[in-house]
């Protein structure tokens, strides 16, 4: 199949830069990926002085990926191919988006391990939140993941 300019473009979003390209767990991947960016951000700019940002990729991530959906089962011929991890990066945003007044090391750590957790187990309601219909349901269990994720930071950072 010819890869036009546009499955291009829409291939380099949905695998989070190339991230869900990468053998064995692409979700961790790009998990990881996005703990980078988080780590970046919180290094140059902090996160105190602008606690919209964490909040804003994950929202800006989730309806992306919502978008891209359609476009990425039709490309890969199948439903929430594994190469699709933008919906992981949105998730791992939320988990760490609430927290910008605390450590964003620990914050950071505590996002990658809690969030795959809680994205592999699919607690409820995240695995009956993938039958939602087409993109939706393919991001709203990671943002469920991210949710159960930021419950249990918030527990650990009280406790700490």
């Amino acid at each position: 199949m010819k890869r036009t300019r546009t499955d291009r473009v829409a291939e380099t979003a949905v695998t989070f830069i190339g991230l869900g390209n990468l053998p064995l767990m692409p979700g961790t991947w790009a998990t990881l990926g996005a703990a980078l960016v988080h780590a970046a951000i919180a290094a140059q700019i902090g996160t105190s002085d602008h606690p919209y940002l964490l909040p804003g990729l994950a929202g800006l991530f989730a309806l992306a990926a919502v978008c891209l959906c359609p476009w990425a089962e039709r490309f890969y011929r199948r439903k929430d191919p594994p190469r699709f991890v933008l919906d992981e990066a949105a998730g791992y945003f939320l988990a760490v988006s609430f927290f910008p007044h605390h450590s964003q090391l620990l914050v950071g750590v505590l996002g990658v391990v809690l969030f795959r957790l809680f994205d592999i187990t699919k607690p409820p309601p995240g695995r009956q939140a993938e039958a939602l219909p087409r993109g939706v349901g393919i991001v709203a269990d990671d943002l469920i993941a991210g949710l159960y994720a930021a419950l249990c930071i918030g527990f650990v950072l009280h406790l700490v």
